[in-house]
């Protein structure tokens, strides 16, 4: 059940075939938002940049998300940088902001009742410190929005310039925008592991040879733990699988994108919505879920009914019980098994979600599914992601564990990754995103989970 293009899959035609160089001053591994982002603004700079994807650009969750570029929401030390994001977004030409289907609806987090009103409330304090326009609503004030809601609210959190982007066009746009810049990408390229002398990175080995660079990025999104623990570095990144749900183009019900316990919407370019569960995923447990349980304990009491807990990943991913965790850098490895990884929605969400927004919206009339997929969110325990320079391998930084907030934030992380990279001041306080806090000790602060 799919849109033409939607989503990205192995089967997709590759639009960056190569090859790859022989030498680089970075090599990214990742080709979504984040590692795009980042190889652009190394470019930018002048630096011989090339990301290298396993299976496609965008064909993972920078391709597979609800389509919100929000600030609403974020944890204090992301905002900064969302906000960063925002802007670049609102810069686009006008003939990119039209290809990519910008806009401009504003995001409304819908409270059913007071309590979670007051957790809404409690984020005002960090939209007043950036100046940000968000609003605590009433519930008369809500019903003025969703004028042909069904069902009446407590009130809610509106944020009116958060903006939105059609993600399965966005990124390969954006794309092909940092390939004018000087960007080398290449699809189809699976990265095996790193070179190393003296201790510090010398490039990438490849399936398609070696690639010599003093720095590398990994922003593999769900494969960087797999790839980051054959080189000895430990992260206690899960992936999550998520269900969307595109209906067939209808009457225009509800020009914000909201969001209340078990329904998200946004209305498409199309004239359709995307639907997707809310908080609503889903935990294949593998090894590395045992691993990480410790950690990700905090998150599970938090929201105990917002995850789905599955027995078994499916052959190839990335936590499946068979997934090699070491291999040799001259032979395929587990990056070339899957090469892009497509999970099956759940049949029951895409039954449930239209007939739920029905329900909401009344005047919609028939909504019927016209396209479904799912989608892999790497996430970690504390909802913030990690962005460091890894001290223990000098010239490797990471950036992965987005938590479902990388599609609209990419651009204003890729340029602070690009920077880290050079070795120049971010111009963010970074210290929340240390790859050390893990294990330095500290206790570790949940993020906003609404």
């Amino acid at each position: 059940m799919n849109l033409p293009g939607i989503p990205i899959t192995g089967a997709t035609p590759i639009a960056h075939p190569g090859p790859p160089p022989r030498e680089a001053d970075v090599v990214v591994v990742g080709g979504g938002i984040v590692g795009v982002m980042t190889g652009w603004f190394l470019a930018k700079a002048g630096l011989r940049a090339v990301v290298l994807e396993k299976g496609r650009v965008a064909g993972e969750q920078s391709g597979r998300n609800w389509g919100w570029v929000r600030q609403q929401g974020r944890d204090a030390a992301e905002l900064p940088i969302m906000m960063e994001a925002h802007r670049f977004w609102q810069g686009l030409p006008d003939a990119a902001k039209d290809a990519v289907g910008l806009g401009q609806p504003g995001v409304l987090y819908l409270a059913e009742d007071d309590a979670a009103l007051a957790r809404y409330d409690s984020w005002l304090d960090t939209a007043r410190q950036h100046q940000l326009d968000t609003r605590l609503l009433s519930g008369d004030e809500v019903a003025r929005l969703l004028p042909g809601a069904s069902r009446r609210y407590a009130g809610g959190l509106h944020t009116p310039s958060d903006l939105k982007a059609e993600p399965w066009i966005a990124l390969p746009v954006l794309a092909r925008m940092a390939a004018e810049e000087g960007l080398t990408l290449v699809e189809g390229c699976a990265v095996r592991g790193l070179l190393r002398e003296g201790g510090r990175v010398a490039g990438v080995a490849t399936e398609a040879g070696e690639i010599r660079a003093p720095e590398v990025v990994v922003a593999g999104g769900a494969w960087s733990r797999l790839l980051l623990g054959a080189e000895g570095v430990a992260i206690p990144q899960l992936s999550v699988r998520a269900t969307v749900v595109a209906t067939a183009p209808g009457p225009e019900v509800a020009g914000v994108s909201g969001v209340e316990s078990g329904l998200a919407f946004r209305r498409r370019s199309d004239g359709g919505y995307t639907l997707a569960g809310g908080g609503f995923h889903e935990l294949f447990i593998g090894r590395d879920a045992f691993a990480s349980l410790r950690a990700f304990l905090p998150q599970i009491r938090n929201d105990p009914f917002g995850h789905r807990f599955l027995p078994m990943a499916p052959k190839g991913y990335p936590d499946a019980w068979g997934t090699p965790r070491r291999w040799s850098l001259d032979a395929p490895s587990p990056f070339e098994a899957v090469r892009v990884l497509d999970p099956r929605p759940n049949a029951a969400k895409v039954r449930q979600l239209p007939a739920a927004f029905a329900r909401l919206f009344p005047q919609a009339g028939e909504v019927r599914a016209r396209a479904a997929w799912a989608g892999m969110i790497d996430t970690m325990p504390d909802e913030v992601p990690v962005v460091d320079r890894v001290a223990a391998i000098p010239g490797l930084t990471v950036a992965t564990g987005m938590s479902g907030h990388g599609f609209g934030i990419g651009p204003g992380m890729g340029r602070v990754v690009a920077d880290l990279v050079r070795g120049r001041a971010p111009g963010h306080d970074l210290h929340r995103f240390r790859l050390s806090r893990f294990n330095d000790g500290s206790p570790l602060v949940m993020g906003p989970t609404f």
